[in-house]
């Protein structure tokens, strides 16, 4: 879906990758803008046998030197003494049907009974931002996919034994679990309208994402470890909301797949950091890259087959209820720019590296006066009918 999620060209060059720059209030700096890849009314398009809703009509492939495929490559042994040991056995991993009625029990009616009526205790807007959460998870294919373009790093035969090819593939069926996950669980709380979701993720699997990570792994890691953090976050923030409302075993389930998040966000970051140990001119200048194009939600295009706003929408409530903020966003760019110790790069950097380790520096402060200035112009937040919760209208 076409999402682009545009900041004050203060700040700005772009867009970026990872989860998502949440909306902030209605008449800030930051907009939410779809236009740019929603089929023009205007231009007769030559008929396809298949188009999906939306279209990225310009994408910048295989940024990164060639020579830089071999440094890849030279690390392989790094990786896999560092990265592969994060991974858990699957022997010991948690599994969908841990935290589930058990359909093969005698007290199965009784136990989907006490789960429905725990779900008749939580507000219609929680349900929109668990299902939005559930929608991005179930889009797993698309992130794989993603990864596998990366030059240098990709599985290219689909069970290749590098350390780069066995950590996408078990990452992907770790990550696979949380999907499973909600979508029974929202499937038997009765809350939602199953088919308008369903709808949503083949729209979304169909339509892909635009990181805008260009085949690079530079770009691809810095992504994915602003979004495994930014997921975390949002999940521990469901788990939280579940426990106010007294549903403890939801909050549970969302508490276990947050911590599968923050346990792949070490991942992602410790090979960010070995990044910046070998080349901290190349990856100072892909962070700034990053971020002067902007992380979005790798769900900005989803699509329900009616609602054009749909992201947007998801991303206020989300805003309002506190599960993903701008706040958050200003704070994961902060955490990660303390994690990687960018301020104190002193050796390594061109002249534009230097610049890019400024601006880098500066950027969660920038973000949170632009925020603040934002709020103090807000008006009134609307409301929108959304689909997955049977066209009921809530509050953005």
């Amino acid at each position: 879906m076409g999402v682009s999620v545009m900041m004050n060209p203060a700040i700005q060059s772009q867009r970026c990758p990872a989860f998502h720059l949440p909306r902030l209030p209605s008449s800030g700096c930051f907009k939410v803008s779809m236009a740019s890849t929603l089929h023009s009314p205007s231009k007769v398009a030559v008929k396809k046998p298949f188009s999906p809703p939306r279209e990225i009509p310009f994408q910048v492939k295989h940024s990164m030197p060639e020579e830089k495929i071999e440094m890849f490559k030279s690390l392989e042994p790094w990786a896999e003494r560092n990265i592969l040991p994060l991974l858990k056995p699957v022997e010991s991993c948690w599994q969908p049907q841990d935290f589930l009625p058990n359909p093969a029990s005698e007290g199965f009616d009784d136990q989907v009974e006490e789960l429905r009526q725990r779900a008749k205790e939580l507000p219609d807007d929680y349900f929109v931002v668990l299902v939005g959460d559930m929608i991005t998870e179930e889009a797993l294919p698309t992130y794989q996919t993603m990864i596998n373009t990366l030059d240098g790093v990709r599985d290219e035969t689909g069970a290749s034994t590098t350390p780069w090819g066995i950590w996408t593939r078990a990452w992907t069926a770790e990550e696979n679990r949380h999907g499973d996950l909600l979508n029974k669980y929202l499937y038997l709380s009765g809350r939602v309208d199953m088919r308008q979701i369903e709808k949503t993720i083949q729209y979304l699997i169909g339509t892909g994402m635009n990181p805008k990570t260009e085949n690079n792994p530079y770009l691809g890691f810095i992504f994915t470890s602003f979004q495994e953090r930014a997921t975390f976050i949002s999940h521990g923030n469901t788990a939280r909301h579940a426990k106010e409302h007294g549903n403890l075993k939801l909050a549970q389930l969302c508490g276990m797949i947050a911590s599968d998040e923050k346990r792949h966000e070490t991942a992602y970051t410790k090979i960010v950091e070995k990044l910046f140990e070998v080349d901290p001119d190349g990856t100072i200048q892909a962070l700034a890259d990053m971020m002067q194009k902007k992380i979005s939600m790798p769900a900005h295009l989803m699509y329900d087959g009616r609602n054009e706003n749909l992201f947007d929408h998801f991303s206020a409530v989300a805003q309002r209820l506190q599960v993903y903020t701008a706040k958050d966003y200003a704070d994961i760019l902060e955490f990660l720019v303390g994690r990687w110790k960018v301020a104190d790069l002193t050796t390594g950097l061109t002249g534009e590296g230097r610049k890019a380790q400024d601006y880098v520096c500066g950027l969660a402060t920038r973000i949170r006066r632009i925020q603040e200035r934002a709020e103090g112009r807000a008006k009134e937040a609307g409301t929108a009918r959304i689909s997955w919760i049977f066209d009921k209208e809530v509050k953005l």
